[in-house]
């Protein structure tokens, strides 16, 4: 059963098929995914190709991804969850993105702490690690300010619109 997590102000839940076109709505857009290391999508049928991923992988132990939905509305505004989720070695990578009439409220930091806390707590992780553009402004101070540590640079790491981008890595240990 797909784990349900709550925060004061929004519900954290499995993505279903009837979430894609919110899934569309976040990366059809720009200002999402010019950091994000893959270019916007431009059809419905890949949001409903997220859907399946999404749920692919938590099947398979390979990530778990929550859609991000206000309480007092139905609907998604993002998604977050873990990458690369490697119960063997007890370490997975936080991510995360947000509808950009939802950015600077306060609900990425909110998620991501009962996120945190489920991984350490509830999957038994010893590592949370984290990669961000090192142009990404607000992903990188809001990690910082949970408590990531930055290790290092992983240069030309990731590409987006076909241009090589150095990338920062950070981790937070139990």
């Amino acid at each position: 059963m797909f784990p349900k997590l709550e925060t004061e102000r929004l519900r954290l839940r499995e993505i279903v098929h009837s979430d894609a076109q919110g899934i569309f709505d976040c990366f059809s857009n720009h200002d999402v995914t010019r950091y994000y290391g893959q270019e916007p999508i431009t059809e419905l049928k890949q949001a409903e190709q997220f859907v399946e991923f999404f749920a692919n992988s938590y099947k398979e132990k390979r990530g778990i991804r929550w859609g991000i939905e206000l309480k007092e509305r139905e609907g998604l505004i993002g998604t977050i969850g873990f990458n690369a989720w490697s119960p063997k070695h007890k370490r997975a990578e936080i991510g995360y993105e947000l509808h950009p009439q939802y950015w600077r409220q306060g609900y990425v930091s909110e998620s991501a702490s009962k996120v945190i806390e489920y991984g350490f707590n509830e999957l038994r992780l010893t590592r949370i690690g984290a990669v961000v553009f090192l142009e990404n402004k607000a992903s990188n101070d809001l990690l910082a300010k949970l408590g990531f540590e930055k290790e290092g640079v992983l240069r030309n790491y990731m590409y987006q619109n076909g241009v090589p981008h150095d990338t920062n890595v950070y981790s937070l240990l139990k």
